[in-house]
């Protein structure tokens, strides 16, 4: 009898690419880790010494992440990419549906960066929700 594998949620090729700007945390904010992300973002990596360990923790970290997430028409990376590089404009709002917040951070400047903050820390969450409903 053969298993069935829960589909990847996560890249490990996008979480090598974030590991490049790890040292504040992107990596593990985007595995799902946002107290660990967030005490990267302050920490520099732990002075570059917990980066340079997550060099190697990173399958880990994708593995668990892709059991606790949601797989689903949602995808993780791009929406990561998305509110990385365009968060201020809600872009990966809209990726998500989410059209009024989205048209809101486009005309507060990601409602002030608080909006983008909290979706640092929460994005996986409401990816996953969004892909249970969809």
């Amino acid at each position: 009898m053969e298993l069935s594998r829960k589909p990847n949620t996560h890249s490990l090729l996008m979480g090598y690419l974030l590991w490049i700007f790890g040292f504040i945390g992107a990596h593990r904010f985007y595995y799902g880790k946002p107290i660990t992300g967030t005490i990267w973002f302050f920490t520099l990596g732990l002075l570059f010494v917990g980066w340079i360990i997550d060099l190697f923790l990173i399958p880990s970290m994708a593995e668990k992440a892709d059991l606790r997430f949601d797989f689903g028409p949602v995808n993780y990376s791009v929406a990561w990419l998305l509110l990385t590089f365009l968060g201020v404009f809600g872009i990966h709002r809209l990726y998500m549906g989410k059209w009024l917040t989205a048209i809101l951070y486009l005309c507060t400047g990601g409602f002030l960066m608080l909006g983008v903050l909290y979706d640092f820390l929460t994005l996986n969450e409401q990816i996953s929700e969004r892909n249970r409903l969809m």
